[in-house]
């Protein structure tokens, strides 16, 4: 009708009839299939436990033959690499929930038919953690799986403010309306030698932006060979300028400050880290003492390393020098942005501790030099004392100017925080000058990014979430319940009884004395395996997978030959 309307005030314009309007029906004409989202606006942003509610309308301008309906929620890690031939992206699926469509819900027969508006509704939650399968390659840490199966943050596009992520990388959760039509077709002469084929015959999509409530962890165990970190830095305190009189050497040592947690919608700080630095002032001379020296001025900046590979991550990108070996057979990328941080108001006051150096005294037993041997050289003595203090630094983050997302550890995809501070130390007397005479100590150190816990998903609420393996220990660990055994059940016991006096074997050794015994039993929590991580039928497993199913997302509950053994300590 659009383009009807449009020929026929174009003709009128030229007052012609020599090219009168052509109207022309498409021989398929389009359907429409949306998603739409219950409470949902353009800056909404979902986390750990919030309900996506809304339902899924299909309009059909023809009839269409359809065999199933199906509404996931999915969330994918894109990678992509710039060729010499050609690009090359990578698609990781760590997230991928189906809402089962009941049969009777479909039209009988299966059409939807000219100008029907069919709604299904649907819901899901946002999960707290990813089941223990949706990583299943081989690392280096074990740590480290219980970082891949933690949810990242939606990164890469969608936030009202940069999120500092590069263009190669992106994470994305979208729900998904499918229309799908079954193909069969035979692989071999027998009946049963067929395969299944789903076809999309349409789709809907829509975005959503996930920012998942994350843990703080631990500090990191940093060595020398994590080049990106700098711990510990010395410099020498002159008085003025580079050749004027040496005052001493200043040392200042970095402790890694706690995680910086945003507000669950990722628009203001929570809680404000504040780093600890350790300084050690070695004076020249025992009167330098007399004029320490103070803190002048601080500034800082946040840095954003985005750590990306065509192939699984097996450790920490961001420890050690494994990122960068030359000879890997995967594509890798890093890409790192800062942005300056809100200046110090008020600067610490060093308060010095004097303290007595360790020196070695001489016990008076040796043997006499002779007197044709040379002097010795007179080694340069350094002052008994030296001063020590510890200084608190608040770290505040621009979260006007930016987006943090958490720090994330992910199968393809990493991303880290480093905090840079810059500290211009002088000596007393220039302070009280005010003179541009000072010298800058330059800190680095690993800054973690958290999101809080949203007082709704709380423990005293009571509404916290399980896991899928609590959820499947709660099952095994539910109460039995006792009673008096029949005569049936006894008969059956002394019967079983007799077999195995009768066999020879001897009783089944218990697991507090093995802790194995039990690691076959059907009873087991999955979830977890025996001594070898990752044996049994997991090649099984994995040839099952149906040809509609995204890679990367495991079955709820794990393989059955993954299991636990509790194991009892002995009285």
């Amino acid at each position: 009708m659009a383009a009807t309307a449009s020929s026929t005030s174009a003709s009128s314009a030229h007052d012609s009839n020599e090219f009168p309007p052509v109207t022309r029906d498409l021989p398929f004409p389009k359907s429409d299939i949306r998603v739409h989202l219950k409470d949902h606006y353009h800056a909404k942003i979902y986390t750990s436990g919030s309900p996506v509610k809304g339902r899924v309308t299909i309009t059909t301008k023809r009839d269409v033959r359809f065999d199933s309906i199906q509404i996931v929620l999915i969330g994918n890690t894109k990678a992509s690499f710039d060729g010499m031939s050609f690009p090359q992206e990578i698609t990781h699926t760590f997230l991928k929930m189906v809402m089962p469509v009941p049969e009777s819900s479909y039209p009988l027969p299966k059409v939807l038919e000219t100008g029907e508006t069919y709604t299904i509704p649907f819901n899901f939650v946002i999960p707290s953690q990813l089941t223990i399968n949706a990583c299943n390659h081989k690392r280096l840490s074990d740590q480290l799986q219980d970082h891949h199966v933690l949810l990242p943050p939606s990164m890469g596009g969608g936030w009202e403010k940069d999120d500092m992520a590069p263009r190669m990388t992106r994470v994305e959760y979208s729900v998904k309306a499918r229309v799908l039509r079954e193909t069969v077709s035979a692989t071999g002469p027998r009946p049963e030698d067929t395969v299944v084929k789903k076809t999309r015959i349409m789709e809907g999509v829509h975005n959503i932006q996930v920012l998942p409530s994350t843990p703080e962890e631990p500090p990191l165990n940093i060595t020398p060979k994590d080049r990106l970190y700098t711990m510990t830095k010395s410099k020498t305190l002159r008085k003025s300028f580079i050749l004027s009189t040496k005052l001493g050497k200043i040392t200042a040592e970095a402790h890694q400050p706690s995680a910086a947690v945003i507000s669950s919608d990722g628009k203001s700080l929570v809680s404000r880290p504040s780093m600890r630095v350790s300084l050690t002032f070695d004076p020249e001379h025992p009167s330098n003492i007399a004029s320490p020296p103070q803190i002048t001025s601080v500034s800082g900046k946040l840095t954003a390393h985005t750590f990306f590979s065509s192939g699984t991550i097996s450790d920490y990108p961001n420890l050690g020098e494994q990122w960068n070996t030359p000879y890997v057979t995967d594509r890798r990328g890093q890409f790192f942005t800062s942005v300056s941080l809100p200046p110090v108001s008020s600067l610490p006051e060093i308060s010095w501790t004097q303290r007595m150096r360790n020196q070695r005294r001489d016990s008076g037993y040796g043997t006499e030099s002779s007197s044709s041997s040379p002097p010795a050289r007179k080694e340069k003595q350094n002052s008994p004392v030296y001063l020590t203090s510890t200084v608190d630094i608040p770290i505040s983050l621009p979260t006007d100017k930016k987006t943090f997302v958490p720090t994330f550890h992910g199968c393809i995809a990493s991303r880290v925080y480093t905090l840079s501070l810059s500290l211009n130390i002088g000596t007393s007397s220039e302070k009280k000058k005010k003179t541009n005479s000072r010298t800058r100590v330059s800190l680095t150190v690993p800054l973690q990014i958290a999101v809080e816990q949203p007082p709704s998903q709380g423990v005293a609420s009571g509404l916290e979430l399980p896991t899928f393996e609590e959820a499947q220990a709660d099952e095994h660990l539910r109460p039995r319940v006792l009673q008096v055994m029949s005569e049936e059940m006894r008969e059956e016991v002394e019967r079983g009884r007799r077999n195995r006096d009768s066999w020879g074997t001897s009783p089944p050794v218990s697991s507090q004395n093995t802790g194995s015994s039990l690691a076959t039993d059907s009873d087991g929590l999955p979830g977890y395996g025996g001594d070898v991580v990752g044996q049994g039928d997991t090649s099984r497993q994995s040839e099952e997978v149906d040809e509609d199913r995204l890679p990367g997302y495991g079955e709820v509950g794990g393989s059955a030959a993954w299991r636990r053994t509790v194991v009892a300590d002995a009285a």
